[in-house]
């Protein structure tokens, strides 16, 4: 058999492939038994690869990851595609490629019309079907949560599944698992325990900055004291977070957009968008200011010159005040 795993949702590829070898037998034997191609590979390679007899396992698995966005060219995909209908018969051959392919893709065309192919595309779930799987992900993992909470994982992580899992078994082992008694995930817990919530709500807070709103940003603020957060995370998250603006302000004034911005400082694009967008409303000086006085107040409350909390509000409130 040969299989093509294609599209942007990683993690399910990796979950399918973890059962397919699962089926297969003792891990350790299979694992001695695998080999495994990253990017361009040449033809010769990969048959000798699949040509191997399994050695003490009931099949020689090959896993070939990237390797069409390399774009081999077409007397490469013509001889591959003339050869996996003739891939022997205890080979597993499987292709995972995080692009999706087109339907007329030479190797999409031969896995749907080989007896031996099996295509499949995996695309990340999006708006209601995301926050769906999310439910269905905390069940799978012997736990339950709340659609609010649901929803807010999903506005403030976005579609990365990996992501989402971790945070979701972090959630049910916080809560208990088990049994029709366990307790509900809810958005106290997500606001609580996902990093990833917090620094959307630092993203609120910047954003009420930049925009000189001295009362929004005041009562962000208060909230994330009201919820208990640890003032010492809440100024790691100040600094982070205006340590990218600077970043983010330089490349954009040497012409970058958002895109070429995330592939620069490897960030997701939604945040390299949202921290463009951000940048937008304050100048470098400024920005460059504000970061010296970061600095100020990590040496003054550290050495106990000054207390966190205060240092904060006072900021925020400095901060707000019109250019």
């Amino acid at each position: 058999m040969f299989y093509l795993f294609h599209g942007d949702d990683a993690h399910t590829q990796k979950e399918t492939l973890a059962n397919l070898l699962a089926k297969l037998g003792d891990p350790g034997l299979l694992e001695l038994n695998t080999t495994r191609f990253s990017g361009l590979v040449t033809l010769p390679a990969l048959r000798q690869a699949c040509d191997a007899l399994p050695f003490l396992a009931p099949a020689r698995v090959v896993v070939v990851s990237d390797l069409f966005a390399a774009k081999p060219g077409k007397p490469f995909l013509d001889e591959l595609a003339a050869y996996l209908p003739a891939l022997p018969e205890k080979t597993r051959l499987v292709f995972l490629e995080a692009q999706t392919l087109p339907a007329n893709h030479a190797l999409v065309k031969a896995a749907r019309e080989a007896k031996n192919g099996y295509e499949k595309c995996f695309e990340r779930p999006q708006g209601a079907q995301l926050e769906r799987w999310i439910l269905q992900r905390a069940t799978q993992k012997n736990g339950r949560i709340s659609p609010r909470a649901a929803n807010l994982l999903a506005t403030n992580i976005g579609s990365d599944l990996q992501i989402l899992d971790q945070e979701l078994e972090k959630l049910a082992l916080y809560k208990g698992v088990g049994g029709e008694e366990t307790a509900v995930i809810d958005v106290h817990d997500v606001n609580l325990l996902s990093p990833y919530v917090a620094e959307a709500s630092i993203f609120d807070l910047v954003d009420a900055l930049g925009n000189r709103n001295a009362k929004k940003a005041s009562l962000l603020l208060q909230q994330k004291f009201d919820e208990g957060a640890d003032p010492l995370f809440l100024f790691s998250m100040f600094v982070r977070q205006f340590r990218l603006l600077i970043q983010v302000k330089e490349l954009a004034d040497a012409g970058l957009n958002a895109p070429a911005i995330a592939q620069k400082l490897r960030l997701h694009g939604f945040v390299a968008g949202k921290l463009l967008q951000q940048s937008r409303g304050f100048s470098l000086p400024q920005l460059e200011q504000i970061y010296r006085h970061l600095l100020e107040i990590d040496v003054a409350a550290k050495t106990g010159a000054a207390d966190l909390l205060t240092a904060l509000t006072l900021l925020v409130a400095n901060l707000t005040l019109a250019a």
